[in-house]
């Protein structure tokens, strides 16, 4: 297993953290208009109402997880898990199109808004109910449920990055960026060789923001691993 690089228990765990980074997009998207909904965000092809609608079947897919208990050992953590979702795949582009497909479908914002902060509401309630050492299944892996909470959080807290590109809203809470820097720092396998603060840490560790000649140079042969996640 990878190690955690640098995440406490609680940070990788706790459904404390899962709540804020679910409570930060609702709040986030809470009140916007239908022209606001159709905004390109930060995530390339992907709008105000694609991103919300993503992260409402992530939430579904947790619960699906979460009461879907595995045998044996984990296969997959925290970090590996996202060594199978690079960017600029066929599998990605077409989620895109089922996803954009599947959004469109509600009739306006606001009733997918209040089904994604239900769904998201659910989801919590089970993480925080379920044990952090029991193995589920999602995906076609099996990992422990605390490395699957850590894997909602990070998805959450990138989408909300990409949510506030276009819409003039509080952006991730501080805990959920430090959720994302460890998971990158893990896919990387030590820490970032430059400064950056966690919001650009997360754009650049992601292809959502390019790397500067500078540090291109200060990765060294590192530099071609980015995107380290999609």
């Amino acid at each position: 297993m990878a190690e955690s690089w640098g995440m406490t228990t609680e940070e990788r765990a706790g459904h404390r953290v899962l709540r804020s980074a679910y409570a930060g997009v609702v709040d986030a998207s809470r009140g916007i208009s239908e022209g606001q909904a159709w905004l390109p965000t930060g995530c390339t092809g992907w709008c105000v109402r694609d991103v919300l609608f993503h992260l409402m079947r992530d939430a579904e897919r947790a619960l699906v997880a979460l009461n879907t208990p595995a045998e044996g050992e984990p296969d997959t953590d925290a970090i590996s898990y996202w060594r199978a979702h690079r960017p600029s795949t066929d599998p990605m582009q077409h989620n895109l199109r089922m996803t954009r497909i599947s959004a469109s479908v509600y009739p306006t914002f606001e009733p997918l808004h209040a089904a994604f902060d239900e769904t998201a509401t659910a989801a919590v309630n089970a993480a925080r109910s379920s044990g952090a050492r029991r193995t589920v299944r999602t995906q076609g892996c099996v990992l422990l449920v605390e490395d699957l909470i850590t894997t909602l959080i990070v998805e959450a807290a990138i989408h909300h990055l990409d949510l506030v590109v276009v819409l003039d809203r509080p952006g991730p809470s501080e805990d959920t960026l430090r959720v994302v820097r460890g998971t990158l720092d893990g896919l990387l396998g030590e820490p970032l060789p430059f400064p950056a603060g966690d919001e650009t840490y997360a754009r650049i560790g992601t292809g959502r923001q390019s790397l500067t000649t500078e540090q291109r140079h200060a990765l060294g042969w590192r530099a071609h691993r980015f995107p380290l996640l999609g």
